[in-house]
């Protein structure tokens, strides 16, 4: 099965494992999907992961982050998709939920959070949402 959008595929295998309240989770790897996974556990919405190489395409380990009985992860959402990608200016980087969530955004400087874009003066392609 060819796979044409990995990171809605992430997004969705950590929704449904959150919704499922599993600890660990499995997700295809890629360079995107790995720098994602070090902005989740940077801004501690995830505790921990791991790069498995398996002569394939690789996979990553999430362990999940659960504060009490509820979930770091409310809710991820993917918004730029192959069909409609989605850019900003570096004046029009969105806040998500006045600042309590992040937005991933794909700039020349790398994949970075909508603070660091701010920061930084840049645009790019906004990702997906998380709060």
């Amino acid at each position: 099965m060819s796979r044409t959008d990995l990171i809605a595929d992430s997004f969705t295998i950590i929704r449904n494992a959150i919704m499922a309240k599993k600890d660990i989770v499995d997700i295809p790897a890629s360079n995107t999907v790995r720098s994602i996974l070090d902005i989740l556990k940077r801004e501690n919405y995830i505790e921990n992961f791991k790069l498995i190489d398996d002569k394939k395409q690789g996979r990553a380990h999430i362990y999940l982050k659960y504060l009490g009985k509820k979930p770091a992860i409310i809710n991820i959402k993917r918004a730029s998709r192959p069909g409609l990608r989605v850019y900003v200016k570096r004046d029009k980087v969105p806040v998500v939920l006045r600042g309590r969530g992040i937005a991933i955004i794909s700039t020349s400087k790398g994949v970075i959070t909508d603070k660091e874009a701010r920061e930084m003066g840049v645009g790019g392609e906004v990702i997906g949402y998380i709060w």
